[in-house]
């Protein structure tokens, strides 16, 4: 049986597991309640501590049903960490961005539809150009002094615009914000390792990163063409669809073809491999992952059981193949 580890959020003394769980293409879209909470109990069950939602997921429907699903359970507040995120919340001029209008409403929204008296985790989903980041910060940090949210970060920000919202709150002693989620996968590093590398030791940034399976791509599914059932091929995904047959996204099948093979030749599963690749990294704190059948997030979870896989010297070689 797998054994799921516990990582500090960036320099905080939150833990959460190394494996979590979120809900970004899936609920209240392709998957009811019944999956659902079929998911959500054999993470629970696996040890997984931390849920990732956002007010944009199926346009607040996500929420809903994850809130469904943690009140039928009844679990333990203390037991389990839950985020949302603000930034596209409807259609009108203040449903969207992070003003200090819009990041309150959201996060009231966000409790109902989670059915919790806070939020663990809150995220800016996208940096808004035409909000200082010094109100941004002021409503956040406002935020955590009420105790609706414990800690606050960022989404898909640059470090510039990082450093300066930790700037800003050591100048008003504001509360600063504890990590960012990224997206991170074998065949999209740059960020992560280049970009903010100053940010972990300078400030102890946390990160929770996503789609560490490059939307399936790390799974092998699109080595040979397009699978009709996969998510590529809902019409709302057109823009996954187009990264995935330009000559930049045949160069990235070339390396997924690359890393099957290794992967065959140590005995585990691409999936596996990249899921192991992305915890291999001292700077994730949390790996997150998504899933629209239970047995994927059985699957998933196996790769725990693997981890003596990834040697140094096969760390190398995935190196060699994934380099950028």
């Amino acid at each position: 049986m797998h054994i799921m580890e516990y990582r500090r959020l960036g320099k905080s003394g939150l833990k959460i597991s190394e494996f979590s769980f979120g809900s970004w293409v899936t609920f209240g879209n392709q998957v009811g309640n019944k999956v659902a909470e079929e998911c959500m109990k054999i993470a629970y069950d696996a040890g997984v501590n931390f849920f990732d939602n956002a007010e944009v997921y199926a346009g607040g429907k996500s929420e809903e049903v994850m809130g469904d699903v943690l009140k039928k359970m009844g679990w333990d507040r203390t037991s389990y960490v839950v985020s949302s995120k603000v930034f596209w919340g409807g259609s009108l001029p203040n449903q969207i961005g992070l003003s200090r209008k819009h990041i309150f409403e959201a996060c009231h929204a966000a409790l109902r539809r989670l059915k919790v008296d806070y939020l663990d985790l809150y995220f800016c989903h996208r940096p808004d150009p035409e909000t200082p980041i010094e109100e941004t910060v002021r409503a956040m940090s406002d935020l955590v002094h009420q105790g609706k949210i414990l800690y606050w970060g960022t989404s898909e920000w640059s470090a510039e615009q990082i450093i300066e919202a930790y700037t800003i709150a050591k100048q008003y002693q504001l509360v600063a914000p504890t990590m960012e989620q990224p997206q991170y996968n074998l065949l999209h590093r740059e960020r992560v390792e280049k970009e903010y590398a100053q940010l972990y030791s300078d400030y102890g940034l946390g990160t929770t990163i996503w789609s560490p399976l490059a939307s399936g791509m790390l799974t092998g599914k699109y080595n040979n063409g397009m699978p009709t059932d996969s998510r590529v091929s809902m019409p709302t995904m057109k823009w996954l669809k187009d990264s995935f047959t330009g000559d930049e996204g045949k160069a990235k099948i070339e390396k997924v073809k690359k890393l099957t093979a290794l992967a065959t030749e140590i005995g585990i599963s691409i999936t596996h491999l990249s899921l192991l690749w992305c915890l291999k990294n001292p700077n994730v704190s949390t790996v997150i992952l998504g899933a629209s059948k239970a047995e994927q997030v059985r699957e998933n979870f196996k790769a725990l059981e693997m981890k003596q896989a990834l040697t140094a010297e096969v760390m190398k070689k995935i190196g060699d193949i994934a380099s950028f």
